[in-house]
């Protein structure tokens, strides 16, 4: 079961991170372009992160012909504290990275800190999405219905 189980886990967080990306990416590109604060591009970057993680969990279900009322409870219980933990890392290493939050699109110091956050954000939650698994929450409530 060890294999298996770290299998599940690394392709759940491969998933959340996916969409955490996308979020991340489009929020921090926004916020920078648009030269808001800090607080205003993460908040924006974190709900985006939310919304494109939920939106790849509910694509298939919803394809597979899940009920939305069931589809959106699903991606709540399988996908919500991967999402928060790669989120915390990702932002507050985002955050430690002197100047990474005030670098321009065009420096490198804005695209490799946030290729070290998302990074960081991934060991942070791969953990927690396989001990969820190994409880039968998180991604494994997924698996009955694809």
């Amino acid at each position: 079961m060890g294999a298996g189980l770290n299998r599940l886990a690394f392709s759940a967080t491969v998933h959340c991170l996916t969409g955490c990306a996308i979020g991340e990416v489009l929020g921090l590109v926004l916020g920078t372009a648009l030269n808001w604060g800090n607080t205003a591009s993460i908040v924006l970057a974190t709900v985006l992160a939310f919304f494109f993680g939920y939106a790849l969990t509910l694509r298939p279900l919803l394809a597979g012909g899940v009920g939305v009322r069931t589809a959106m409870g699903l991606a709540f219980a399988s996908d919500t504290l991967s999402i928060t933990v790669m989120e915390i890392v990702d932002n507050a290493v985002m955050l430690a990275i002197p100047g990474a939050m005030e670098a321009g699109l065009s420096d490198i110091l804005f695209w490799s800190s946030l290729a070290l956050s998302l990074a960081l954000a991934f060991v942070a939650a791969y953990p927690v999405n396989r001990w969820l698994i190994s409880r039968g929450r998180g991604h494994a409530v997924l698996h009955a219905h694809h």
